[in-house]
């Protein structure tokens, strides 16, 4: 017997057909004799609805209320999939984040979970009744309903996986697996078997969207193994290890992009001491994240050029914050380009290998696409370019590494 953390996302039970399916995936455990715990998302665009249905009655919400509107698509999964077990014969409660409680900080649409309680669930498992949890929510330090942002059902399921010490927590979802790359632009892009916790981490900052980069986060501090399996088929999926469950590493695991980037050039900014914390402290403020960041000094050495990347969202924020402290900073000119694109190259095994950031530099050379901004880490190789030559250079980066299909 194993303990199975299951998770379905809104694809996966977008009507009570799909929730009746996905009961036959958690039934499907529960007949190979194992203990299943199952976190939901909202229906596929229930969500948006009920986001929009705030909007339009505040524009300016209380955000206790509207996390208790948000998180009201997730209770409705929960309760139909537990009707949906009941119907086929297995025993099942639905719960919501404040009856576990599923703990958290006061941070309403951003709260991180503190604690789970797991003790009744614990007790509810061990005599063969299946926990179909409400994800995306818990409970504050003020009694109130939390939510955990877009995605936060990824979070629920880890959380629960590595507080129920649970063997394995799969993720279902509209895809069967990790690719190379995304098969809607790279037909050659493959679906990898593995990968490490690391690279998956990588990837999903820099755009791919099939794990919540805060999930892979807390799977990789508490050492819970996920696997990426698709709701619609029943091929094999992907496995996120440790770096030490796979035999010898790729130099480079995948391609991959980012649409969701604006940048912003200050021109002839003052080169002193405490000019780049007097620009970017005001943005942190104001919890707007900056990404890339490049500085071109003159010749002089009297000022310089700050061209750095914040996500598309936060674009006009940004330059509004900016634009009312030009006095105060000084700056000459304020540039704003939304037509961007960040691409990266990510693998584990750039470690141990040389030449990788010029090969990708070559690459896009050859292409006649021309790189804005650069930025690196131990194992990911970041440019910012023009976002007409997306699918151009995420292609030849794909064939430049080998990636293809055979």
């Amino acid at each position: 017997m194993a303990r199975i953390v299951q998770k379905f996302g809104g694809t996966s039970i977008a009507d009570v057909e799909r929730i009746k399916a996905a009961a036959q995936r958690v039934k499907r455990e529960v007949d190979a004799g194992n203990e299943v715990a199952v976190a939901v998302s909202a229906m596929a665009g229930v969500t948006d609805e009920l986001d929009g249905h705030a909007s339009e009655v505040s524009a300016l919400h209380d955000a206790r209320e509207y996390d208790v509107v948000v998180s009201a698509g997730e209770q409705v999964t929960a309760g139909l999939l537990a009707m949906a077990l009941q119907d086929v014969g297995v025993a099942a409660r639905s719960w919501l984040g404040w009856q576990i409680p599923i703990s958290t900080d006061g941070a309403h649409g951003r709260a991180r979970i503190n604690d789970i309680g797991t003790q009744e669930l614990e007790r509810r498992l061990g005599r063969g009744e299946v926990a179909v949890v409400a994800g995306f929510q818990g409970v504050g330090t003020d009694g109130r309903v939390t939510t955990f942002g877009r995605g936060g059902t990824d979070t629920t399921a880890v959380a629960l996986a590595a507080a129920l010490g649970a063997e394995r927590c799969d993720i279902y979802t509209d895809v069967d697996g990790v690719y190379t790359s995304d098969p809607r632009i790279v037909a050659a892009a493959r679906k990898l078997n593995k990968i490490t916790f690391e690279e998956m981490l990588e990837m999903a900052s820099v755009g791919a969207k099939v794990l919540q980069t805060r999930a892979v986060e807390l799977a990789m501090k508490r050492g819970v193994r996920l696997q990426v399996l698709s709701s619609f088929n029943d091929t094999p999926g992907t496995l996120v290890v440790n770096e030490d469950e796979i035999v010898e590493q790729e130099t480079v695991s995948g391609v991959a992009y980012s649409r969701d980037e604006a940048k912003i050039t200050l021109t002839r900014v003052a080169d002193r001491p405490g000019v780049a914390a007097s620009i970017f402290g005001p943005l942190a403020e104001a919890g707007i994240n900056v990404d890339m960041i490049v500085q071109n000094v003159t010749a002089d050495g009297s000022t310089t050029d700050l061209t750095f990347t914040v996500t598309m969202g936060d674009l006009e924020r940004a330059v509004g914050i900016l634009e009312g402290q030009r006095q105060t900073l000084g700056f000459d000119d304020l540039v704003s380009d939304p037509n961007v694109v960040k691409v990266a190259v990510v693998g584990v095994g750039m470690r141990s290998h040389a030449g990788v950031a010029q090969r990708m530099f070559q690459t896009l050379a050859e292409k006649g696409i021309n790189i804005q901004v650069i930025s690196t880490s131990e194992i990911k190789v970041s440019v910012l370019i023009a976002e007409e030559y997306t699918e151009l250079a995420v292609r030849a980066l794909h064939t430049a590494y080998g990636l293809d299909a055979d």
